[in-house]
């Protein structure tokens, strides 16, 4: 009895090591406009081990949110955009390698979703460091079946439920992977997102990420 008591203590702190090791991380985003928190996902573990490298390195410090949308995204992470003088066209900036797709039902481009972003290769494989975070917009029933059929799935009662409440972007499902969510800031993403821009969708005033910080929590 003793030893299947000992045994079981030690299955226990076991366990208990490993939820602690493998629990997600946190990347806070420190702009000109304000702060976010993002949350990123261990069961992405390529794109999101990319992202807190980049992070904990400093590379996305002074960059650009140099693509933003009204009820769509704002963009960030191209190198090109630390020192790009006014009015340059940017995107095109990478790191030379791209990050394997790693596309999973659980996330979906709701509100405030972390995704990567990617020119138009064959694979989806994503950009070695340009993101994006979700605003969107909400859709109706109607809409959601509209899309259903078009991409011959279905969605959750929780999933549809986002959509229609909170809003999101459903057409870039399956196309782009999700490896995080926002989950400080929300006003800050709002703010970014309907700030004046050009006609290349580049903020006319710079949006500048500061710094990014990777925490436990």
């Amino acid at each position: 009895m003793k030893r299947i008591l000992i045994l079981s203590i030690l299955l226990s702190l076991s366990f208990a090591s490993f939820a602690k090791k493998h629990k997600n991380k946190f990347v806070t985003i420190e702009t000109t406009m304000g702060t976010m928190k993002v949350e990123v996902f261990k069961e992405t573990p390529q794109h999101s081990e990319n992202f807190l490298k980049l992070a904990d390195e400093g590379f996305y410090d002074s960059l650009l949110f140099h693509r933003v949308i009204p009820n769509f995204m704002i963009q960030g992470g191209d190198p090109d955009s630390k020192r790009a003088e006014s009015g340059k066209m940017l995107g095109n900036g990478d790191v030379g390698y791209k990050v394997p797709a790693e596309f999973m039902d659980t996330f979906y481009h709701k509100k405030g979703a972390l995704a990567a972003a990617r020119d138009n290769n064959p694979e989806k494989a994503s950009s070695g460091c340009q993101f994006y975070i979700v605003q969107g917009k909400t859709f109706t029933d109607d809409d959601l079946n509209k899309l259903e059929a078009s991409k011959g799935k279905k969605y959750t009662e929780q999933v549809r439920n986002d959509y229609k409440t909170n809003g999101g972007t459903p057409h870039l499902d399956g196309a782009y992977t999700v490896f995080g969510q926002l989950v400080e800031g929300f006003d800050v993403l709002e703010k970014i997102s309907h700030t004046a821009c050009a006609a290349s969708d580049r903020p006319i005033e710079d949006v500048r990420i500061i710094s990014m910080k990777v925490t436990k929590k």
